[in-house]
């Protein structure tokens, strides 16, 4: 027991360095217990600091985030931002439910079990919404593939992340069908890790993440609790200490064979219609979910822990109310129903305990071994401290350095499309299973069998017996939001708008997984507050709703921070997925244009970051423009054969993407793009996009287009690869040379 009331500052200062407070919120717990005139059981404390942890209570984030998206709603959304995850809706029947989350801190101390249960927790925060997981999305963040500066090296990370994504999602049987791989120094040995599910969900049958009737019992199902999971999301709310043995005790041990059968119960459960609430048990255990589901709904409970199952029958209270362990779900139901429930658990194999009742009371009351060991404020415990961190911009010098050409075009071509960022994630990607349940109509390659391309969005068909599609795609662009907080997260946003509507979905909904380093640090906490000022603003102007979100913060180690890397989850959504654009080029002899707005600089690209050239500046970009781009795609459809964005490798690499899906090339001149040869191939910025037209409807096509910054830029061919610029042939070669080169880049180190 801790001696609250008697510690001065200075020793309250110490006892919040091991529980993760400061020492302002030690005072405030002081307080509370000196009110009462007595010290509190360990249970309370422990309980206190997984309620007040950042990863819990989002002290340093919620001004903002309240301030900038709380009017991000549309008449569409029916759920956001109020419960475990979101919930949109598709048609009269139906919605969808989606979330994303990291689970950055675990995935860098015990890569595998780190990326398993990232994926594990993501999907219970669907089903505890009522709704079938249907997909899952992963955007993965990695450091050099060569660095080995930490106890575990670059490459053994990546393959044990990969691999725990790959195990679990394929032995659950849910399909990974969308998302993103970065390289980026900044992530050396801190891999950032963001997990999203998509679910399926009958309107009346969606379940609410609280409870409000007195009476009803509290039952955990699924896994037992052990002592895995220990302290982590404290763990998730500091700085990364390579030297910190507990570390890898605050990893969740995942077990998806138990899951499988937990997702059928619970969803069979709750076509009975008899769930009057649930939550998922992730970060903070029993000591989050059932404090939040209470709380939420303005009652309270008695529960007694000694009903808990247990793996380690030796466990402490306190172990058991914040133990993370994995598969386990929260259920809240009237007593007149535990029988209907219980057959249902016993059919699935499911076990299951009643461990409280809901009560009329301000107050949260545990016992154990026949005592009370915890009689709390609940409003005190999970409200948590509010903070208003300093920030200000970090201070740069104004550079835009001037980067050089190569001296060979051809030879730099064949070494660019091999590195780890502009390469295929096939070595990756081909281990997931994301055609498991026959929903996925876009898969995240497409294209001639074994010679595929990277699509831009997948897309699922989401409801049975309707044509109704669901397109999806993640990522971000840390360095361009490095360069400008403000600017890079507009260009994050405008790639996920184009891969949306590449594949002829109309945006739908915006997710945001906000990875950033210490909120303590006030360039950082500028960094945060100009990404989300910048979203806002985005979803605003575009008519877009901030359905769901999470905050990320202390990615760092020791040593460093990693960029700021604000990923963006968009979901579309198109009529009939017959109708489904891909980039692949389709036929010989069809004109290629440019639509929209190439912008004539190479910051934040990665043919900067192979010169190591220096920026400090975006250009803005029209990204409303985008808005009119999307209208005329839809009236010019028809005629529209084949459509890429134009991202990270630039007009480059969307050209060779278009072409690796089938046996065609192109015969470009790229003359008539502003800038020198480097960034007309190799700029990563503004609204552009490539689109093959039908040779038989050009005309057409122009007419519908009139308006929209347009350049004919070739035409396509059979095979070959050719690029020309002011009368200099830059490239001419067989496309399989180049596709060959760009398959096997990750080859080494995957």
């Amino acid at each position: 027991m801790y001696d609250i009331i008697g510690f001065d500052d200075e020793q309250l200062k110490g006892a919040g360095i091991d529980l993760g407070l400061t020492l302002s919120e030690m005072q405030s717990l002081r307080e509370y217990f000196i009110h009462f005139g007595r010290n509190p059981e360990e249970i309370e404390i422990q309980a206190v600091a997984q309620a007040w942890s950042e990863h819990s209570c989002y002290k340093s984030s919620k001004i903002y985030l309240k301030k900038y998206f709380s009017d991000l709603k549309s008449d569409y959304t029916i759920l956001t931002m109020e419960d475990d995850a979101a919930v949109v809706s598709i048609n009269e029947d139906y919605a969808y439910v989606v979330k994303m989350e990291s689970h950055n801190h675990p995935s860098a101390v015990e890569p595998y079990g780190g990326a398993a249960t990232g994926v594990g927790g993501i999907i219970r925060d669907v089903l505890c919404m009522g709704a079938q997981p249907a997909v899952l999305i992963d955007s993965l963040y990695f450091g050099n593939p060569e660095n080995s500066s930490g106890i575990l090296t670059e490459r053994f990370i990546m393959n044990r992340v990969i691999a725990g994504i790959r195990d679990y999602g394929n032995r659950v049987g849910i399909p990974t069908i969308a998302g993103s791989v970065d390289f980026d120094e900044s992530y050396n040995t801190i891999p950032l890790v963001n997990a999203g599910c998509i679910g399926i969900v009958k309107k009346d049958k969606i379940v609410r993440s609280f409870v409000n009737k007195v009476g009803d019992l509290l039952i955990v199902c699924g896994g037992r609790t052990g002592r895995d999971g220990i302290h982590g999301v404290n763990f998730a709310s500091k700085i990364l200490d390579k030297s910190n043995e507990e570390n890898k005790n605050a990893v969740q041990l995942g077990n998806p064979i138990i899951k499988e059968p937990l997702i059928h119960a619970v969803l069979e459960i709750n076509d009975m219609g008899i769930i009057d609430g649930m939550k998922d048990l992730g970060g903070g255990g029993f000591s989050s979910a059932v404090s939040e589901i209470l709380y939420a709904g303005g009652v309270s409970a008695e529960i007694d822990l000694d009903r808990v199952l247990l793996k380690d029958k030796n466990m402490k209270s306190w172990e058991i109310w914040v133990s993370e362990s994995q598969e386990r779900m929260l259920l809240a139901l009237s007593e007149q129903n535990l029988k209907k429930a219980e057959d249902i658990f016993n059919k699935w194999g499911i076990e299951f305990s009643v461990i409280g009742k809901t009560v009329s009371n301000e107050n949260l009351v545990i016992k154990y071994k026949n005592k009370k060991i915890m009689d709390m404020n609940l409003a005190f415990l999970t409200s948590g401290p509010i903070y208003k961190r300093d920030f200000k911009p970090k201070k740069q010098t104004k550079v835009e350095t001037v980067v050089r050409e190569p001296e060979n075009y051809r030879d730099f071509i064949h070494e660019f499309i091999q590195r780890p960022n502009i390469c295929s994630r096939f070595n990756i990607v081909r281990q997931y299973d994301f055609t498991v349940r026959g929903n996925t109509i876009n898969r995240p390659f497409i294209g001639f069998p074994n010679h595929e391309t990277h699509s831009d969005a997948s897309v699922f068909k989401a409801i049975e017996n309707s044509p109704i599609g669901i397109s999806v795609t993640s990522g971000s662009r840390e360095k361009s939001v490095d360069i400008d907080p403000y600017e890079g997260t507009i260009e994050v946003l405008m790639e996920a708008y184009k891969n949306t509507i590449c594949t002829g979905s109309i945006p739908n909904g915006v997710v945001d997984a906000m990875n950033f380093g210490n909120p303590e640090v006030p360039e950082t906490m500028y960094n945060f507050i100009e990404s989300v000022h910048a979203i806002s603003d985005f979803c605003k102007k575009m008519n877009l709703p901030l359905v769901s979100g999470n905050v990320s913060f202390y990615n760092e180690t020791e040593m460093r921070e990693i960029k700021p890397t604000p990923n963006i989850l968009m979901i579309g959504t198109i009529d009939d997925v017959r109708k489904i654009k891909t980039p692949e080029f389709k036929r010989e002899n069809d004109p290629v244009y440019l639509v929209g707005e190439l912008i004539d600089s190479l910051a934040g690209s990665e043919y900067a970051e192979v010169f190591k050239s220096k920026f400090s500046s975006l250009t803005k970009a029209d990204y409303e423009l985008l808005k009119e781009i999307m209208g005329k795609i839809h009236d010019g459809y028809n005629a529209i054969m084949s459509m890429h964005d134009i991202s990270q490798g630039g007009l480059l690499m969307s050209i060779l993407e278009m072409s690796f899906g089938n046996d065609l090339g192109i015969d470009a001149d790229v003359s008539s793009l502003e800038g020198n040869t480097s960034t007309k191939l190799f700029s990563e910025l503004g609204t552009a996009m490539l689109i093959e037209v039908d040779s038989n409807m050009e005309e057409h096509f122009l007419k519908i287009f009139n308006g929209i910054p347009l350049i004919k830029i070739g035409k396509t061919l059979k095979n070959n690869i050719i690029i020309k610029d002011m009368g200099k042939t830059i490239i001419s070669e067989n496309k399989e040379i180049l596709r060959n080169l760009w398959e096997h880049g990750l080859d080494k180190y995957i």
